[in-house]
């Protein structure tokens, strides 16, 4: 008997080792993780504040995206009259991933 359940015990094991590993796959969204202009800028938004400053950004509106060859191209844009340049981020549409980020001066 108990040997039975020693071998029941290891054939548990075994089930559930395998159904975990299944479980550490990610979902990758159809269109990718930043699918449309709004979540580019949006991201984009994110990355600057820390870098740049929330004031000296949110000068920087309106944003503009492009998106070419699956990368966002995202960049503020300078007031007429205002010295400095924009701050900028080129950001994979697939998987996120910040390429570049940058400040025109």
């Amino acid at each position: 008997m108990s040997r039975f359940l020693s071998i029941v015990f290891l054939v548990f094991s075994i089930c559930l080792t395998a159904n975990a590993e299944d479980q550490n796959q990610t979902f990758t969204p159809v269109g990718g993780f930043i699918p449309d202009e709004k979540t580019a800028i949006s991201v984009a938004i994110a990355i600057w504040n820390p870098i740049y400053g929330e004031e000296k950004i949110q000068n920087q509106k309106p944003y503009k995206a492009e998106l070419r060859n699956g990368v966002w191209y995202v960049a503020g844009s300078n007031k007429k009259g205002r010295k400095g340049g924009a701050a900028e981020a080129e950001i994979s549409k697939a998987d996120g991933r910040i390429i570049t980020v940058s400040h025109g001066k």
